[in-house]
């Protein structure tokens, strides 16, 4: 994506012990971001919230629970991201657990690549 440029930003919101087929739902996500050349994928792990079942989850360091909110983010063009949708869609369908996905309009204000070593 180029500084100037419109884009969209997507949010997915789930567990870090949501799973498709035994694997970590965000890691999937993430694979298929870099398998359909997206920009990038970020996972951002939260130290608490709740969601539709309204049962908080924190991490806590007298607290041993590994189910914590995990977010993840991922902007690109609107066409990349209504394409994406549509390819983990089944993925978070067939996880059995809630999930919450939103777009946002957002804009490049400044994006340089890096290095590849």
């Amino acid at each position: 994506m180029k500084n100037g440029e419109s884009s969209q930003t997507l949010r997915i919101y789930l567990s870090s012990t949501d799973k498709f087929e035994n694997r970590s739902l965000y890691e999937e996500i993430v694979y298929e971001a870099k398998r359909q050349n997206l920009c990038g994928a970020t996972v951002l792990r939260g130290i608490m919230g709740f969601g539709m079942s309204s049962k908080v989850h924190s991490q806590k360091l007298w607290e041993i629970n590994e189910k914590i909110p995990i977010v993840v983010e991922v902007v690109d063009s609107k066409e990349k991201i209504s394409d994406f949708v549509k390819a983990i869609t089944p993925y978070v369908e067939m996880s059995g657990k809630g999930c919450l996905m939103t777009v946002l309009e957002s804009h490049i204000i400044f994006s340089k690549e890096g290095s590849k070593n």
